[in-house]
């Protein structure tokens, strides 16, 4: 969410020298902003055809083709880190079955960097009246937010995201408050999986401790005395149901979240706390408009849920084009 700029200088008392662009939250002297939107897009992507691969076993398989050895290469190839975004989606793999011992068979996650090993830091240099500390300290914080709100065990269980929110500005209008209401007063609109990424234990439990992640993060110069950390990562959690799963689903959730670290002279802000500018997230093999807060996996086999798929096949693995539009689509490869 982003200040507005507020132009009436009555009521700044004791502050006669403030220099322009001023960015206040409520009632600073006597001073309101008026936020603008917030900037939110949330796309459900919907498995369609892994029950196909379950039924044709012959898809998954290992057979005399090298395909046991074309997985070994595909775990030993890792691909550099992502500076930049890519031109194209990860190349196509042999069709395989995700199993307990092995999660991550026969998908370009394999590949991937472990855990928060996956979020790579940029190195800091001064920017937007920011010194280089300043600009190393919000980068590491981002990485600490998107670490606590879609690795840390007790968040992907259910539980509250502190650690989370207690990176944010408590002092942001409205974002704090709306946060609150996502994660105690859930609704399929306003759910805080748009943020967190959260699933119901008694449903499904994680495969092992490993989660792949892939993305990107920079900064960018914002307003006068504002730098922006923007972030674009994937993360694939591999699933088992909660009692005695045997089958393993992929909860592929990719996010793209802008933090702001603002001067507090020219801006009303907690020191050592970011505050929450953009967010879009979008989400594989799960159901779709869950209104409980969670994300339900939909494992092989099972009934789907929810509302239908609809809309173009998509590749949730693709990362050369942001989050597209909102709804329920269909995904080509899990």
């Amino acid at each position: 969410m982003r200040n507005t700029n507020n132009n009436d200088n009555d009521g700044r008392r004791g502050f006669p020298d403030e220099p322009p662009g001023w960015r206040t939250g409520p009632a600073w002297q006597e001073q309101r902003s008026r936020p603008g939107p917030l900037k939110a897009t949330l796309a459900v992507a919907l498995i369609a055809g892994l029950a196909l691969v379950a039924l044709r076993p012959e898809l998954v398989i290992d057979r005399l083709t090298g395909k046991a050895g074309a997985r070994q290469d595909a775990r030993s190839a890792a691909p550099p880190a992502e500076s930049v975004r890519p031109t194209a989606p990860p190349p196509a793999l042999p069709p395989d079955q995700p199993t307990l011992q092995e999660p991550f068979r026969g998908s370009p996650a394999l590949q991937w960097a472990d855990g928060a090993a996956g979020i790579e830091v940029p190195e800091a240099t001064a920017l937007g009246g920011m010194s280089k500390e300043k600009v190393a300290d919000a980068l590491q914080k981002t990485k600490q937010f998107l670490v606590a709100a879609n690795l840390d065990p007790a968040t992907l269980r259910g539980e509250r995201p502190a650690g989370a929110l207690a990176i944010l500005d408590p002092r942001q209008p409205e974002v704090p408050q709306l946060l609150e209401r996502y994660l105690t007063k859930p609704t399929a609109q306003d759910t805080p999986v748009t943020v967190f990424t959260r699933f119901d234990p008694a449903e499904a439990g994680p495969v092992g401790d490993v989660v792949k992640v892939r993305g990107s993060m920079r900064v960018e110069k914002g307003d006068p005395g504002e730098v922006l950390v923007v972030t674009d990562y994937t993360f694939v959690h591999p699933l088992t149901k909660a009692k005695g799963g045997t089958s393993v689903q992929r909860t592929i959730v990719r996010r793209q979240i802008t933090l702001a670290l603002l001067d507090p002279a020219r801006w009303e802000t907690t020191r050592g706390r970011l505050q929450l500018r953009e967010y879009q997230a979008e989400w594989s093999n799960v159901e779709c408009e869950a209104a409980d807060g969670f994300l339900h996996p939909q494992f092989p086999l099972d009934a789907p849920t929810g509302p239908a798929a609809t809309g173009p096949a998509e590749d949730p693995y693709d990362r050369s084009t942001d989050i597209q539009g909102e709804g329920c689509r269909t995904i080509t490869r899990s």
